[in-house]
């Protein structure tokens, strides 16, 4: 069924709401939109005469939304930005076919990007945007079609596909280790440890699997993989840090295993996506390609210890 019109208002007066209510202020909405005053002023009223309601309260020369127009104007400041998004998409890839996608910083740089040449040598006319994105977010509210997600199956109203999980190991400066003079896991506790905010039970997992005390577990935190192992690599203490995210590190020396024995994380690599998303072509093509790189590079993985 057809919108009515009343309920479809025109850019330009969506526009100059917009900016009105941003700037509580008709002159700088003016300003912004290099128009005069009164043509910003007239341009409310017409949307406020369309959808039959005031928008804002007026009082001398001030003017301030009422709670209706503020509710509005967070709508239409989202439409907005999603209508500019999706002009910004057609304009990089005419064809269509636009993939935003959010990452896990470290793993989208170490694993993803290197093989991302490979599916838009396969797929040219589909063009991807990347953003980071360290937890989970609302689809809603975001520019992303999905997002490569560690954890659980569990992100609120979206499909999850796992597709691998990790073994992280004991990593630290060879310096260090040298100094500490590890010769069990338990000489460990005598280390300076480097903590994770998003797995800040990492190390007593780890402890706990073998068979070490794992009470008062302290030490420095990071927000990302790649600064504590940068962290890690300068002799600042010892971090559990995923294998196949710093074979670069352990293969020029600047980082050695503290101690052998991995540990399979209880969490998994998932590719997420808003329900309705699901059937969307260009998705659909990253998820097969995506899923059998993943089942691939785990075939190839040794098997944790």
């Amino acid at each position: 069924m057809q919108t009515p019109r009343r309920f479809l208002p025109s850019l330009s007066l969506l526009q100059a709401f917009e900016a009105a209510a941003r700037h509580e202020s008709i002159t700088a909405a003016a300003q912004e939109l290099s128009l005069t005053q009164s043509a910003v002023s007239r341009q409310i009223r017409a949307l406020e005469e369309q959808l039959g309601t005031p928008l804002f309260l007026r009082e001398k020369q001030t003017i301030r939304l009422t709670l209706g127009g503020a509710a509005y104007a967070r709508e239409v400041r989202d439409a907005l930005r999603k209508i500019s998004q999706a002009s910004l998409n057609l304009r990089a890839n005419p064809r269509g076919g636009t993939l935003s996608l959010a990452i896990l910083p470290t793993f989208g740089t170490r694993w993803l990007a290197p093989r991302l040449p490979a599916f838009l040598s396969a797929h040219p006319g589909i063009t991807l945007n990347l953003v980071t994105k360290l937890a989970q977010f609302d689809f809603a509210a975001e520019a992303a079609d999905a997002a490569i997600h560690f954890g659980h199956a569990d992100w609120p109203g979206a499909e999850c596909l796992q597709l691998m999980g990790e073994d992280v190991v004991p990593a630290c400066a060879p310096s260090l280790r040298a100094e500490i003079g590890i010769a069990s896991v338990a000489d460990l506790r005598r280390a300076p440890l480097l903590h994770l905010t998003s797995r800040p039970d990492a190390w007593e997992r780890y402890f706990r699997r073998h068979g070490v005390d794992d009470e008062n577990v302290h030490g420095m935190l990071f927000d990302q993989f790649a600064t504590a192992a940068q962290a890690a690599a300068v002799g600042l203490g010892v971090a559990l840090l995923p294998t196949f995210l710093i074979e670069e590190e352990i293969a020029s020396g600047r980082l050695v295993r503290a101690w052998e024995a991995p540990m399979r994380s209880e969490e998994s690599y998932h590719l997420c996506w808003p329900r309705e998303q699901r059937d969307y072509p260009p998705l659909a093509l990253f998820r097969d390609w995506l899923l059998a790189e993943a089942r691939a590079f785990e075939a190839r993985r040794d098997p944790p210890a």
